[in-house]
């Protein structure tokens, strides 16, 4: 499957996401939002202006947006915060340690603007240090939707899911892949293509650049299977063991820092359980650049010709070539 088989989606999962929580505004009268000062960038703004009294826009101050949530969360509540990911997960990430991770609070984050999907925005609104940050800190779990239908499922997974979930979303529409009956689970994965020679795990924006890949080595007679894993932390083992087993080899790939990433999670997992011919392909210990999104990923090695390279040369080791 390529991208140009793929359907192009009509909005970006931040939008999504925020149209979804609109309307479950409507059945769950319960939750509230918390926004700091970018509700026409984040869409929270759908939940505000249809439910004011339960919309709080705390202004430019991430640190005390996500306090005033925890108290809100401490209270009975639950809170959905909204901001840009390097927001929420640095500027604010003691707030999040200990006022909302440390009691287990049910606050769920919209986190915008994930990776180098804001790549024109330049590397103050990149998020790619947010899935390291995240994935460290005790109780928390990590969604990252990759389409329309998954950033539906993602908001009414992580509002029934006990505790603070960190939700990751793209700033631009790109495509979608699942149906609207697709359904997702916390620790879930997706097989999106099967095959047996490698497997190419990703997740959101990367997702369709792995499946680009994949068509490109069919035709050189290499078979890629492709797993979305969506669910970061707690992230799928038994689909993971169960693709790696037939294929034997597995590449990652991801729009965020190669160290402490999704990355580095598995390769520790298969050293562990599983060893193998791995590689890993991310942000090389460096911050990207403003420019054109798919520039951008070329350049820094996360678009599809270099992910079907760096198949091809783990296919080749696996055969001992």
């Amino acid at each position: 499957m390529s991208s140009g088989k793929l359907k192009k989606a009509a909005s970006a999962t931040r939008r999504v996401f925020g149209e979804r929580m609109k309307e479950a505004g409507a059945v769950d009268q319960d939750f509230v939002v918390f926004e700091a000062d970018i509700g026409y960038s984040t869409y929270s703004h759908l939940f505000g202006d249809a439910y004011p009294e339960r919309y709080f826009n705390m202004g430019l101050a991430e640190g005390n947006t996500m306090t005033a949530a925890a108290g809100m969360a401490a209270g009975g509540r639950t809170v959905v915060a909204c901001s840009y990911g390097v927001f929420i997960t640095m500027r604010a990430v003691e707030s999040l340690r200990t006022y909302i991770c440390y009691p287990n609070l049910n606050v769920k984050f919209l986190s915008s603007h994930g990776g180098v999907t804001a790549a024109i925005d330049g590397v103050t609104h990149q998020a790619t240090e947010d899935i390291a940050f995240m994935t460290t800190l005790p109780n928390m779990k990590v969604l990252v939707p990759a389409d329309t239908r998954a950033s539906r499922a993602c908001f009414d997974l992580a509002l029934a899911t006990p505790g603070p979930v960190f939700v990751r979303l793209m700033r631009d529409p790109l495509f979608d892949v699942y149906p609207d009956t697709e359904n997702f689970v916390l620790g879930g994965s997706k097989q999106v293509r099967e095959g047996s020679d490698i497997t190419l795990v990703s997740y959101g924006d990367i997702l369709f650049q792995a499946l680009e890949a994949a068509e490109e080595l069919a035709q050189e007679g290499i078979s890629a299977e492709v797993i979305d894993m969506y669910s970061i932390k707690p992230f799928d083992r038994e689909g993971l063991t169960r693709s790696i087993r037939k294929t034997g080899a597995l590449l990652v790939a991801e729009n965020h820092q190669q160290r402490n990433g999704l990355g580095y999670e598995l390769a520790a997992f298969c050293l562990k359980e599983h060893p193998l011919p791995f590689d890993n392909l991310g942000l090389a210990d460096t911050f990207a650049e403003s420019g054109n999104y798919d520039k951008v990923l070329n350049k820094y090695g996360l678009s599809h010709n270099h992910i079907a390279r760096a198949a091809r040369t783990l296919f080749k080791k696996k055969r001992g070539a």
